[in-house]
């Protein structure tokens, strides 16, 4: 099964940025379909992006101008750059697979202060 492990979250004043990481041992089908998720203290599960090995990528309107997700297909990684963080994007961030339900990270936590 395919393992993800994120890394990448902190804290940071409002304002400040943090680049999430995502990374597979190894490439499988199920990473052709992926997402950044998150879920807010009190909050539901938010997409965050999604975006696809032919590189198809949507925003949540929330982060649209501010988040930016990129890939680098030789390590199997992806990355979510954050800008602009505001205390409203605090949450815990996860990647999966929208493709093989079971495929996803733990999470890293990023807090933002105002």
């Amino acid at each position: 099964q395919t393992e993800l492990v994120e890394s990448g979250g902190g804290s940071v004043e409002a304002g400040g940025s943090l680049r999430l990481s995502c990374g597979a041992a190894i490439y499988t089908d199920c990473l052709g379909d992926m997402a950044w998720y998150r879920r807010g203290p009190g909050k539901e599960r938010e997409i965050v992006t999604t975006f696809k090995k032919r590189g198809e990528i949507q925003y949540a309107e929330s982060v649209k101008g501010r988040f930016t997700v990129s890939q680098d297909s030789n390590t199997n990684t992806v990355y979510l750059q954050m800008d602009n963080l505001q205390p409203e994007d605090t949450a815990l961030y996860w990647c999966a697979s929208r493709r093989c339900p079971n495929v996803r990270g733990r999470g890293t936590q990023v807090t933002v202060s105002s």
